[in-house]
């Protein structure tokens, strides 16, 4: 179940990084990422109120650092769109908001068997491939590292703290991790001098986008829940490949061998999860 339901959660997450992606081209990415935030927090919210649970003000608190990390990690992200050095933010992010999942839960004493360890070793080039264009140019690589170090790092810290949040607590830990988020993503968007509110109705679709994610989040904290933060994480991260699919079955854009040969390498590993 845990493996579904992180399998799942990358979905979801491909799903709203094509509709923020679509929302942008239009316009500026700050407003999008804006309005993800607010609709992630709607969707949070309603959720919470639904299924309040019994949380805790540790779990309060975890709910919080997700928030931080997924605002900063957005920003970041979202910059290194604005300056269209994606093609290497995009790999390096994506890489490593599985990494530092992998290494926290590794040094808290999980210990996946050989046959997901190898699935996990397996799909980070896979993740790598997936979300990697042939076609950023020196300076994009060179200008774009440092966005995408900062956005792995964000992403990494949400899915660590995501997994800090205990069966039974409900979800307003998304509540306030979403609030958070959209707070966040608005003070440094002020703080590098980006316009962040909405001017064009093009942008009202990151709303979208942050409900979706927020099924994204709700479907890796329960995948925590039932599983390995490891392999939820990894897995979860794997979500670039459903942006790219997307991208071709939709828009009908061209899949380039690298990204052909992430997507094998991203099934394998799937396959070896799944069978481990």
């Amino acid at each position: 179940m845990g493996v579904v339901l992180a399998l799942g959660a990358a979905l979801a997450y491909g799903l709203s990084d094509f509709i923020g992606g679509l929302a942008s081209r239009r316009t500026t990415p700050w407003p999008v990422a804006m309005l993800a935030g607010l609709g992630g927090l709607v969707g949070a919210v309603a959720l919470a109120a639904a299924f309040p649970g019994e949380p805790t003000t540790a779990d309060l608190a975890w709910g919080a650092v997700s928030g931080l990390g997924s605002g900063a990690g957005s920003v970041f992200l979202y910059r290194g769109l604005a300056t269209g050095r994606m093609a290497v933010v995009a790999p390096v992010s994506a890489v490593g908001a599985a990494v530092v999942p992998v290494v926290v839960g590794l040094a808290t004493g999980e210990r996946p068997s050989a046959l997901v360890a190898t699935g996990i070793v397996i799909a980070l080039p896979g993740i790598w491939l997936v979300a990697r264009t042939p076609d950023a140019s020196t300076d994009e690589r060179t200008g774009g590292l440092l966005d995408g170090l900062l956005a792995g790092l964000g992403f990494g810290l949400l899915f660590v703290a995501l997994g800090q949040v205990p069966d039974g607590a409900g979800f307003w830990p998304l509540g306030v991790g979403q609030s958070v988020t959209l707070v966040t993503v608005c003070l440094l968007a002020t703080a590098l001098r980006e316009p962040w509110l909405p001017t064009a109705a093009s942008e009202w679709w990151g709303a979208v986008a942050g409900l979706v994610a927020t099924a994204a989040v709700l479907m890796f904290l329960l995948a925590t829940q039932t599983g390995l933060l490891t392999v939820a994480a990894v897995l979860t991260s794997l979500y670039p490949a459903f942006t790219i699919l997307l991208a071709a079955l939709v828009l009908r854009e061209h899949i380039y061998r690298i990204q052909g040969s992430g997507l094998v390498l991203c099934g394998v590993a799937v396959a070896m999860v799944a069978a481990g």
